[in-house]
């Protein structure tokens, strides 16, 4: 058992001591570094060299077991060198030879990205053995930026540094102010200069107050008082991430509200049909942009300016190419990968309404975005979701399903080479945390690229030795499972978000206080967001790009059967894999068998509630008594199925402290929560009793 946030202590372990085949065998030809070795580094290195030879200094201590010392005495050197004739600053190369093994970079945080490299190509080997030769690699996407695994805008030394070693370069704060986020009080000079020192930049995702319309007279000084002002207090910010519903003006496009989002759109109290200026390309949107870069190059001149279309993926291309050919020089678009892809379940259509892996190539939104940032020589950015998680499951650390992984990572850089996609977005609020995903795309996204097939069997070898086999064949049938994964609203935030502590409400409402059924899901009072992400009152929330929610659950619901038939399969080949590897790698293969287990469960709530909700609806309309009585028989065997998997996941939340945790929401789904659910059912089968006696009035 794991007590709360325990899991903080092992992410943030890059060197871990189990590393080494203490039985692997160096061939003839290979180089073995051993105690006779030095690492040197040069004169007045700069701190992030520094840090290198340090870090590289624990790794072969703790990993490889090897004390290696650093200074300039010894004969036979690791030395950590600026190369200028490298061909870009995100190029590093690695030069072996018998005495000698040179780790040279563009730059000095290109250096230490060489480093994190070596550290690769040891474990990839398992042993501080090396092939005689030079090997250059460059990053191919940079930056690639990523939201903190450990906590909401939360940034100790040791996260900086795991995230350095996951393969990502940059960190992202969700700003609100100077020296502010929307967390509090925060010294964020204080992180440009620790994050530095471990090769990482910093940007901001906004949040600013800018509700202001960038016709209005004062409209210069009033973006200057709030963006010149922010990045005079913080020059080291590398730049600034904008997305339309956290950045809503008053816009004067005739076409939506006008308003921001919420209670302003009806004044009236009849709603406003027309969308919020956050969720539209407005006309007048791309010079509201250009009244934020130009008060933010006034203080910061090469600060990169992002803006993510996100909110509005949904709106015929012409629209969003007139937006994109009117926004300012230079301005960084942000296009999501996933979001309104379409998903085919047997003869029906429906469409990924948020961040999800269930789909392994874009929509129409991402791609033709693209083609037009390319066409208007627009600066792109994916967001990619390649540190491992999405919404499919809130609550887990990643979705392990590699062989789906892989098959985006292609389809990205397919539009790398296609259309000039440089910059990852990582993740979002929902944290990153190491696993084979990181791994895999810290390896893809670099050249020279290796072949996917035999990355993810060198991966596969890595992580479960002679397992590997077994291992590579759950990870397939996982990732041919979760294209069976519903993608909806209702799923992603509803039972999928929390998993098995999501409520089952019994829809009849027996009140006389004629209150609704909705109930306010338990979170902790320090969760930033809490339970508004979660919706407790299951219901379709139909949309017009897919079918009606009555059309789609039967499809869904035999859909997460065919996912449960295809993840059971894999859950028995993870066990033969646990099996067959070595004693030492055990302990994290059963990690991840339990966050597998975890997903489990959350699909078993996600098919059941489809049920529930079928059946509450059947009940409302059903007049014949025995008939509704008949299916109160139902509902309640349904709700006692649903208590069995509540007990399993107890265990699993228990043993994994990371399990039933999201940033923003805090614990949602540990013992606390899924004994609130047990207590919850049992209230929901009073309801069923006392509705079996009204209606034997």
């Amino acid at each position: 058992m794991e007590k709360a946030y325990q899991f903080r202590e092992r992410i943030d372990i890059v060197h871990h001591r189990n590393c080494r085949d203490v039985d692997a065998v160096a061939s003839p030809d290979e180089v073995v570094v051993d105690t006779s070795w030095q690492i040197s580094l040069p004169a007045a290195a700069p701190e992030v060299v520094a840090e290198t030879a340090r870090d590289l200094q624990d790794y072969f201590y703790n990993a490889m077991g090897v004390a290696v010392s650093i200074g300039e005495t010894g004969s036979k050197r690791i030395v950590l060198e600026i190369d200028s004739t490298l061909e870009s600053d995100n190029s590093y190369a690695i030069t072996v030879s018998d005495d000698r093994i040179s780790v040279a970079g563009k730059t000095p945080r290109a250096v230490r990205f060489g480093g994190i490299q070596l550290e690769l190509l040891c474990n990839m080997r398992e042993a501080p053995f090396f092939t005689p030769g030079r090997k250059v690699y460059q990053r191919l996407i940079s930056p690639r930026i990523v939201h903190s695994g450990w906590g909401i805008d939360v940034f100790p030394d040791s996260h900086l540094n795991a995230i350095s070693h996951a393969g990502f370069d940059a960190v992202a704060l969700f700003v609100n102010g100077i020296n502010s986020t929307r967390s509090g009080f925060f010294d964020i000079n204080d992180l440009v200069k620790r994050a530095e020192k471990y090769g990482l930049d910093t940007y901001f995702y906004s949040y600013l107050p800018a509700y202001k319309h960038p016709d209005d007279p004062d409209a210069g000084e009033f973006f200057e008082n709030v963006y010149t002002r922010l990045f005079e207090a913080h020059p080291g910010v590398k730049g600034v991430m904008l997305v339309g519903e956290s950045a809503v003006f008053p816009s004067r496009d005739p076409a939506t509200s006008g308003k921001r989002f919420g209670s302003d759109t009806a004044p009236d109290k009849i709603p406003d049909p027309r969308p919020c200026p956050g969720w539209y390309p407005c006309e007048d949107y791309p010079r509201w942009i250009a009244q934020v870069q130009k008060a933010v190059h006034k203080a910061k001149p090469d600060a990169q300016i992002i803006f993510n279309t996100y909110n509005w993926g949904y709106v015929d291309l012409a629209l969003r190419e007139k937006f994109l050919a009117a926004i300012p020089k230079n301005v960084m678009i942000q296009v999501t990968f996933d979001i309104f892809a379409e998903v085919k379940f047997e003869n029906i259509s429906c469409v990924a309404m948020d961040y999800t892996i269930c789909v392994d190539k874009p929509g129409y939104y991402f791609t033709s975005e693209c083609q037009t940032a390319k066409k208007y020589n627009i600066p792109l950015m994916a967001t990619a979701n390649t540190a491992g998680m999405t919404w499919d499951v809130g609550d887990v650390p990643y979705i392990p399903v590699p062989q789906q992984w892989m098959r985006r990572f292609a389809e990205l850089d397919k539009t790398r080479r296609e259309c000039g996609l440089s910059a990852f977005y990582d993740n979002h609020h929902y944290g990153w945390y190491p696993s084979v995903i990181t791994e895999l795309a810290k390896c893809y996204f670099q050249s020279p690229q290796p072949s996917p097939d035999e990355l993810l069997r060198q991966m596969a070898v890595r992580f479960a030795g002679n397992g590997s086999e077994k291992l590579l064949e759950a990870w397939d049938l996982w990732s041919q499972a979760i294209s069976h994964f519903p993608v909806s609203n209702e799923d992603q935030y509803g039972p999928l978000r929390v998993g098995a502590s999501y409520p089952f409400i019994f829809h009849p409402n027996l009140t006389r206080t004629m209150a609704g059924k909705e109930i306010i899901f338990p979170t902790s009072p320090q969760a930033r967001i809490g339970y508004k992400i979660i919706k407790t009152m299951y219901q379709p929330y139909e949309n017009i790009n897919q079918l009606p929610g009555a059309v789609r659950f039967p499809v869904e619901i035999r859909e997460l059967e065919r996912f449960l038939e295809l993840w059971d399969a894999g859950i028995a080949a993870y066990e033969a894999a646990i099996a067959a590897a070595p004693a030492r790698k055990q302990e994290e293969l059963q990690r991840e068998l339990g966050i597998g287990k975890f997903i489990r469960t959350a699909a078993v709530t996600c098919r059941n509630i489809k049920l529930w909700y079928q059946l509450n609806i059947k009940l409302l309309a059903q007049s014949d008594v025995p008939a509704a009585l008949a299916i109160l028989d139902e509902i309640e065997a349904l709700g006692k199925a649903e208590a069995d998997n509540v007990r399993a996941a107890i265990p699993l939340a228990e043993a994994d402290s990371r399990l039933g945790w999201e940033p923003t929401m805090e614990y949602v789904c540990d013992r606390e929560h899924l004994e609130w659910k047990l207590r919850q059912l049992e209230v929901t089968f009073k309801e069923i009793r006392d509705y079996r006696t009204i209606l034997g009035l």
